[in-house]
């Protein structure tokens, strides 16, 4: 029996109390463990999620896909293929990567060592020049590959992770084996174009950048190691976005083929709020600013550095110095180069320039060469718009976007630095200069040529295709048409008869015939016919497909050239009056005329298996290609948003029908061209 006032069930040492309402209470020391289990909770999920954030989700061994070679390869000659046809010996395609940095998305190539290197968002592929066979590569999931540079045999790329800008590496590679030197993170590229994805380096170092881009840093390519330290004058910082914003040349002078260097040069562009524009060259060795010169204000601003000239390019004006800094030449002109860096290259003492004249743009092309030593302008022509130029052994190659306006491949000139004359091929693939992810490029090194070109296939994101090109055999007809005889050419207003016009409502039509040539070859057919017709207005109530078509033109040479806004360019879809679906094969509106129809033979390959090649790349460059197995030739695509383009091959003649309207009728007539052509 219990006194009054006693409790009942006393707890032992560290026992439990009862509480008044009969629940069991917590003692002093049962606290302490409870929350000395949380702490220990929380310090274990901590320790968790850094053990997970560092071998987890930053390790190598799951992000870093990289291969190495022991293989060892041999330097190529300063030469390229000589005048004459043109094969490939071999091509790579690349697909874009769309990183989150816009304009770093493209892909840049170099040769040098005997090595090709390919540079994309996706990371690094090195091969071997000579037959493409892959040497070593680097890529890193998650992260994208914004710049590559390269220098005495060092190789350092630099990536940032996708969807968080402030994480940033620096890898270092020995670019012959590929096996990694050195990692460095937070380090930051000075001036990356978006142009090549190069940054300078030379001598051994790789040229880097603070946040506030306003300082230099100059970062062994060995060790990765910072070397030295270089603020940029007052008031200036280095442009970023740029398309080529900076170049440089190695001290052995190897990063183009061939070239033999005089001293490593680093020059950039730089925005300074007195100055406006500003050119910096620096030696990249030491950090010291050998000279500077002042440019235009803007945004525009193009730098690039061969083995013994530097120019730079502003919204008015193109530029070229000596590495001392003297001034060799300028050209003045709004536009002068355009969205990109003029094509140039040095050849025999010799700097060689294609700038648009007097500032009026793409098609006003014109080649100067200006003697290094003198200034003095050496000779000076028009030229067709050229796009890329590439030097080896004496000889000058300049990658034209057409052969031909009337005709689909690209074409290669071989330019004489010393008179300015050329030698013309057809180069094997078709090509559009104004689509996104490759710049138009090209190297000569060991024989071969090497031309990159963007594609729109795969789509909707694109690729870059890279060709290298030996010198093929010669044909029975000229060069200038890849070896086939001029007579092999069919004669384009043959291909379509009056029944076949009439099953389209088009008969009574006049026929415009064009003819084309090709250096000193002239092609003695139409190879493109163009059909049209005059149309009144129709009066109130009544339709286009009431009235009878009045008489056309008169055969006239150059009539197709009146329709030239829906002739298929290369590289990109024609303007159409129909927007709605794309018809059937039969589909052709009975009492709805033809408002304008062309057939053009576009090529003639030397072989079945060439024609079907230009054809692909045909479809290759374009923004929206169909497959028509219904035309029954031995190739068909539908071109563009409309059924009104056919490209198609029967054999080796490659052909393209264009219609305005109905919808339909451009497979009808296509279908009678390829039997016209089978009979």
């Amino acid at each position: 029996m219990r006194q009054p006032g006693q409790q009942g069930g006393g707890a032992g040492v560290g026992g439990t109390r009862q509480r008044r309402d009969g629940r069991p209470g917590t003692g002093p020391a049962g606290g302490v463990r409870v929350a000395l289990g949380l702490v220990a909770g929380a310090l274990a999920i901590a320790l968790c999620a850094v053990l997970v954030e560092r071998f987890v989700l930053h390790a190598e061994w799951w992000q870093v896909r990289h291969t190495v070679t022991a293989e060892p390869v041999a330097p190529q000659s300063d030469v390229g293929p000589p005048p004459g046809p043109l094969g490939v010996s071999w091509e790579e395609t690349t697909r874009i990567h769309r990183g989150s940095s816009a304009g770093y998305d493209g892909v840049a190539y170099d040769v040098a060592r005997g090595q090709l290197v390919t540079a994309s968002g996706g990371g690094l592929v090195v091969r071997d020049a000579r037959n493409g066979a892959e040497r070593w590569s680097y890529r890193r999931t998650g992260w994208t590959l914004l710049g590559w540079t390269s220098t005495r045999s060092r190789l350092v790329a630099y990536f940032e992770r996708d969807g968080r800008r402030g994480d940033r590496l620096l890898v270092g590679f020995d670019e012959l084996s590929g096996a990694q030197l050195w990692r460095r993170d937070g380090e930051r590229p000075a001036a990356v174009s978006r142009a090549t994805l190069r940054w300078p380096a030379g001598a051994g170092v790789a040229l880097a950048t603070d946040d506030g881009r306003r300082t230099l840093y100059g970062v062994s390519a060995l060790t990765g190691k910072r070397l030295w330290r270089t603020p940029l004058p007052k008031g200036c910082r280095l442009y970023e976005g740029a398309a080529q914003p900076s170049d440089a040349l190695d001290a052995a002078g190897v990063r183009d083929a061939g070239a033999r260097g005089t001293g490593a040069l680093a020059a950039l562009a730089a925005g300074c709020r007195k100055q406006g524009g500003r050119l910096l060259a620096v030696d990249p060795g030491t950090g010291r600013v050998r000279w500077s010169r002042n440019l235009a204000v803007g945004e525009s601003l193009a730098v690039r550095v061969l083995d013994g000239v530097v120019l730079a390019a502003d919204a008015s004006a193109l530029r070229a110095f000596t590495l001392e800094g003297g001034r060799i030449a300028g050209w003045d002109g709004d536009g002068v180069c355009g969205d990109r860096m003029c094509p140039a290259v040095l050849a025999g003492g010799r700097l060689l320039v294609v700038r648009h004249r007097d500032g009026k743009g793409p098609g006003t092309d014109r080649m100067e060469a200006v003697d290094v030593r003198s200034g003095r302008v050496a000779w000076s022509r028009d030229v067709p718009g050229y796009v890329a130029l590439a030097q080896a052994g004496g000889e000058v190659y300049a990658l034209r976007p057409r052969l031909s306006e009337q005709l689909l491949p690209a074409g290669v000139d071989i330019v004489d630095p010393g008179s300015g004359g050329t030698t013309t091929a057809p180069a094997p693939f078709a090509m559009d200069p104004d689509l996104p992810g490759a710049h138009p490029w090209l190297a000569a090194a060991g024989g071969l040529l090497y031309a990159a070109v963007a594609e729109a296939a795969p789509r909707p994101a694109g690729a870059a295709r890279l060709v290298a090109l030996r010198g093929g055999p010669l044909g029975t007809g000229p060069a200038e048409l890849g070896g086939v005889p001029v007579d092999d050419w069919p004669d384009a207003c043959t291909l379509l008869k009056k029944p076949d016009l009439a099953a389209v409502h088009a008969g009574g039509r006049g026929t415009g015939a064009a003819r084309t040539s090709v250096g000193p070859v002239a092609l003695p057919r139409p190879v493109s016919c163009t059909y049209e017709t005059k149309w009144d207005e129709p009066e109130d109530g009544e339709t286009p497909g009431d009235r009878k078509p009045s008489p056309g033109p008169s055969t006239k040479a150059g009539a197709a050239g009146k329709r030239a806004e829906n002739e298929p360019r290369a590289g990109g879809s024609p303007p159409s009056p129909d927007t709605g679906r794309s018809a059937g094969p039969d589909d052709a509106v009975p009492g709805s005329s033809v408002r304008g129809l062309t057939v053009s033979v576009r090529w003639v390959g030397e072989t079945a298996g060439a024609a079907a090649a230009m054809l692909d790349a045909l479809q290759a460059i374009q923004l929206q290609a169909r497959e028509r197995p219904d035309i029954h030739a031995d190739q068909a695509y539908e071109l563009g948003p409309t059924a009104g383009m056919i490209a198609l091959r029967v054999d080796r003649v490659v052909l393209v029908v264009d219609v305005d309207r109905p919808p339909g009728a451009a497979a009808r007539l296509a279908r009678a061209v390829a039997d016209r052509l089978r009979a």
